[in-house]
C-alpha cells in the first residue's frame, strides 16, 4: 500500500470521524437550547450562559470546591505592572469578591469581565499595562508540561539503558500510543524524512492528548480549559506554520508564488499566487479553530447539561426528577464520547500537520 493512499485514507476517516462528531454536537446544542429556551421563562431561574462562561474561562484563581458557604480556592499569585505605580506581586485572594487592592480590582461585567483592571489618570477603567500573572490556564499548561516530561523521560532512560525485552506495564502502553503514532501517522503521511519531524509532532500529540484529558476531570489538577483556549491552539498552530514553511522545499515556494498555470493568472495580476499564498495562513487557521472548537463545545454541552438539572427545579418535583435524570444520563455519555474526542482531535492535530509538512517537501518534477 503505498503512503499516499494510506495518507489520504487516513485523512478521509479522520474528517469523516470529526463531521459525525460536529453533527452531533449540533442536535445536541439544538436540544439544549429548546429546553433551555423553555425552562427560562420560570421566574426563578439561573443564567446558564454566565455559569458556562465562567467555568470555560480563564481566572487568578483555582476553584477547588465550596463546602457549606465556604469558597475552597487556591489563589495565585498576580504579576503586573501598573500604569501609574509600577510593579505590584500579590495574591489573588486581595482583590476575590470584588475588592479593591492597590487600586486593582477584577471586574464581574463589563468589556474587562473577569481580567484585572485599574483606574488611569482620567479615572477610565483600563487593563494593567503588562499583566504576566500566573492564571488559572498557565498554572494548568505547566503541570500539563511536567506530566508530559514525567510518563515520556522514563521511556526514554529506559531505551538509554539499552534493555532487550520490551517495557512492561505503563510504559508499554506509553510505548504503544508512541508507536501507534509514529506508524500509523507520521511515518505515511511525512513520508521518507519522517525522523526529522518526528519529534515535533509526537511532541504536539501527546501534549494535545494529555490537556485534553486533564480538562475532563471535574477535580484538581484537572478542570483547566488548556485546548479550549484559543491562545494555546494558536500557538500550537503557529509552531506547525514555522516548522511547515521552514522546511519548504524550492519547488514549494515556486509552486506558490509562480504556481505552474496560465500567464494571465499570474501577470498583470497575481491572482494565482495571492490564492496560494493565502492558503498558506489558512491551514494553520483552520488548525486553530478546529481544535479550540471542539474542545470548547464539548465543554460547554457538558455544563449545560448539569445547568438543567438546576434550572428545572422550579417546575416540580416530577419534571426536575425526569430532566435531572436525563441530564445526568447526557452527561456520563458526553463525558465517554470527550474522552474519544480527546484523542481524535491529537489524532487530526497531528495527522494534518504531518500532511502539511509533506505538502511542502515537493520535489522538483524532472
Amino acid at each position: 500500500m503505498s503512503s499516499g493512499f494510506l495518507r489520504n485514507r487516513l485523512y478521509r476517516e479522520a474528517m469523516k470521524t470529526r463531521h459525525n462528531i460536529q453533527l452531533f454536537f449540533g442536535l445536541l446544542f439544538l436540544f439544549l437550547t429548546v429546553t433551555i429556551g423553555t425552562l427560562k421563562a420560570e421566574e426563578n431561574k439561573i443564567n446558564v450562559t454566565e455559569i458556562i462562561a465562567e467555568h470555560l474561562a480563564d481566572s487568578y484563581e483555582w476553584h477547588i470546591t465550596k463546602w457549606g458557604d465556604k469558597e475552597i480556592s487556591i489563589h495565585l499569585p498576580i504579576i503586573v505592572k501598573s500604569r501609574t505605580s509600577g510593579w505590584h506581586v500579590f495574591s489573588s485572594s486581595q482583590v476575590s469578591h470584588g475588592a479593591t487592592y492597590k487600586g486593582f480590582h477584577i471586574p464581574h461585567e463589563g468589556s474587562h469581565a473577569g481580567k484585572l483592571t485599574e483606574h488611569n489618570s482620567t479615572g477610565e477603567e483600563v487593563r494593567p499595562a503588562i499583566d504576566i500573572s500566573l492564571t488559572k490556564n498557565a498554572v494548568g499548561l505547566i503541570m500539563n508540561c511536567l506530566l508530559l516530561l514525567l510518563i515520556i523521560l522514563p521511556l526514554a532512560r529506559w531505551y538509554k539503558r539499552g534493555e532487550q525485552q520490551a517495557p512492561k506495564g505503563f510504559k508499554g502502553a506509553v510505548e504503544l500510543l508512541i508507536t501507534y503514532v509514529l506508524d500509523e501517522i507520521i511515518k505515511p503521511c511525512v513520508g521518507e524524512e519522517y525522523r526529522k519531524y518526528a519529534t515535533f509532532l509526537l511532541t504536539v500529540f501527546f501534549f494535545i492528548f494529555i490537556s485534553n484529558l486533564m480538562g475532563l476531570m471535574p477535580f484538581f489538577p484537572g478542570g483547566a480549559n488548556i485546548t479550549g483556549n484559543i491562545a494555546v491552539t494558536m500557538f500550537l498552530a503557529l509552531c506547525t506554520f514555522v516548522v511547515v514553511n521552514i522546511s519548504g522545499t524550492k519547488e514549494y515556494w515556486k509552486e506558490i508564488l509562480w504556481p505552474d498555470v496560465p500567464s494571465w493568472l499570474k501577470v498583470p495580476l497575481p491572482i494565482m499566487p495571492l490564492i496560494e499564498l493565502f492558503g498558506v495562513f489558512t491551514k494553520p487557521f483552520a488548525l486553530m479553530i478546529r481544535l479550540f472548537a471542539n474542545i470548547m463545545a464539548g465543554h460547554a454541552v457538558i455544563l449545560g447539561l448539569v445547568c438543567v438539572i438546576f434550572i428545572s427545579v422550579t417546575m416540580g418535583a416530577a419534571i426536575n426528577s425526569g430532566m435531572s435524570v436525563v441530564a445526568v444520563l447526557f452527561g456520563i455519555f458526553m463525558n465517554f464520547l470527550e474522552l474519544l474526542v480527546a484523542f481524535i482531535q491529537a489524532y487530526v492535530f497531528t495527522l494534518l500537520s504531518s500532511v502539511f509538512i509533506n505538502m511542502a517537501r515537493v520535489k522538483h518534477h524532472g
